[in-house]
């Protein structure tokens, strides 16, 4: 397919046997081209293609010269420049997109051939497309990608799913590219068909709870204490130099000692808050939700961006409502105290989020059969990622103890860990509620804990109102079976 762009430009793609490009890229926005770049900083031809080919022109004006780049103006012209088996990667936004470009791809292809999607997929396309892909004699590969423009570039996290056959002749590319942590690439065949985009899925809305509790700790610090941003930034800092060691943390103190150039104010105050997102953290939820597993740390975080975003009714609501007696806020001879136990809660809340996206991922395995092992997503975090952090090393240790673990919360480590952190955990949640400070992450992770520890639930309550309004029925602690009470009649229990 061909248009009059494409043609006029194929003038500038340079001279070339074809089959000499190891790898190709298809889409040369900001995290195309940087990965395009990446690869052949490595050493690799990179063919390059893109739709609007005055970008492709313009990609090879500016980067020419940084590596062996193969530029085409036809989708026809990049496959034939790929060297067998063919591996082009797709970096072109998710959706209808994606698939037009597949298409293309699957035409022009041969069996054998590797089509390889980069980008943020919902995993259940990623299925589709794999079984589409494969029934046409070729291998489909779903990567989730995570790292942002600068990891595409000097090394993002990889988790390549699909079939083992293709990872012998893609994986040593993409683990030449990802980043390194110990010597040891950040990149593993995931598992089959949408293995590799559900746990990048996973990974973002791990992601979500992350940055958000990130934020209720500042929040809590600038008006429990009335710090400002620049000494708030300080804190942050310090504590990027212990257990919170962190790509997160240490960007939050970048962005909070960060002075807008127009009004000299912090660049904090002048940023609208109103937090976008883009999906992966709602695909969270929902598939959390139809595995029974409760993400409720991640699913807070997605629920604050969305109330954040409530401009209308937060602003009709201002002043309005009503926040009953309220605490005082904190002595500045506590100041310090304040600072650690938030640290502590923040800690705390973080492990539960990385122990809920535990949780999923190995329910995700079991739904779809994918045979997932959990301490390899944990080494493949600890680099390149958005969510690299120093105790990954430590979750990467814990599964490897115990590969059965019914809950990370439960490795010794972590669990000694908790038993430091708890007691800051629930004086912060405190805290925070008398100030009328809203932490939802913090609250609720310590909420899931307290329900996890718990010996009963209200849930025998819940299954007592089910049985006596829709004959639902309930099992019994003393003896097995299913029951039913008759609640219209006698009242008397029979077994269901």
């Amino acid at each position: 397919m061909t248009n009059a762009s494409e043609s006029s430009s194929a003038q500038n793609a340079p001279t070339t046997t074809a089959g000499t490009a190891q790898i190709g890229v298809v889409g040369l926005a900001v995290m195309g081209s940087n990965i395009a770049r990446n690869f052949a900083s490595h050493g690799h031809t990179v063919a390059v293609y893109n739709r609007t080919t005055a970008k492709t022109d313009k990609f090879m004006e500016d980067f020419a010269d940084t590596g062996s780049f193969v530029a085409s103006a036809t989708i026809e012209e990049f496959v034939q420049s790929l060297e067998r088996p063919r591996r082009a990667l797709i970096m072109v936004q998710a959706g209808a997109g994606t698939d037009a470009v597949i298409a293309q791809l699957a035409d022009a292809m041969e069996p054998g051939d590797i089509i390889i999607d980069g980008g943020n997929a919902l995993y259940t396309d990623t299925i589709r497309r794999e079984k589409e892909i494969r029934e046409r004699g070729l291998h489909f590969v779903g990567a989730g990608i995570s790292g942002g423009e600068e990891g595409a570039l000097n090394g993002p996290a990889i988790m390549p799913g699909g079939p083992a056959e293709s990872y012998e002749s893609l994986g040593p590319l993409l683990e030449s590219i990802s980043a390194k942590v110990d010597g040891e690439p950040c990149c593993t065949h995931i598992g089959p068909d949408g293995a590799g985009h559900f746990v990048k899925m996973v990974h973002n809305g791990i992601e979500y709870a992350d940055m958000q509790v990130i934020g209720e700790a500042y929040h809590l610090l600038r008006n429990a204490t009335g710090m400002s941003p620049a000494e708030i930034a300080e804190v942050f800092r310090e504590w990027n130099a212990g257990d919170l060691d962190s790509y997160l943390i240490q960007i939050t103190a970048e962005v909070l000692a960060q002075t807008d150039a127009e009004t000299g104010r912090p660049l904090v105050d002048i940023i609208v808050d109103a937090a976008g997102q883009k999906g992966t953290g709602r695909w969270t939820v929902k598939s959390a939700l139809d595995l029974g597993i409760p993400v409720t740390g991640i699913g807070e975080a997605v629920f604050a961006r969305a109330l954040s975003g409530a401009r209308a009714q937060r602003e009709a609501a201002q002043g309005k409502l009503p926040s009953g007696q309220l605490t005082a806020a904190i002595d500045p001879t506590e100041r310090a105290e304040f600072i650690e136990d938030v640290r502590r809660a923040l800690y705390a809340s973080k492990l539960v989020a990385y122990a809920q996206g535990f949780d999923q991922i190995l329910a995700g395995s079991e739904e779809y059969n994918w045979d997932l092992d959990p301490k390899d997503m944990a080494r493949i975090w600890r680099g390149g990622c958005i969510i690299r952090a120093r105790f990954l090393n430590r979750i990467t240790e814990a599964y490897e103890e115990n590969p059965e673990l019914e809950s990370l919360l439960l490795a010794p480590y972590f669990n000694n860990e908790l038993r430091d952190l708890i007691d800051s955990w629930r004086k912060v949640v405190i805290k925070a509620t008398g100030l009328g400070l809203p932490v939802p992450v913090f609250a609720s992770s310590l909420s899931y804990y307290d329900s996890l520890r718990a010996e009963r639930l209200p849930a025998a309550l819940i299954q007592g109102q089910r049985d006596f309004f829709g004959a639902h029925t309930y099992g019994r602690v003393d003896k097995p079976g299913a029951f039913h009470t008759l609640w219209s009649g006698d009242r008397s229990e029979v077994e269901a």
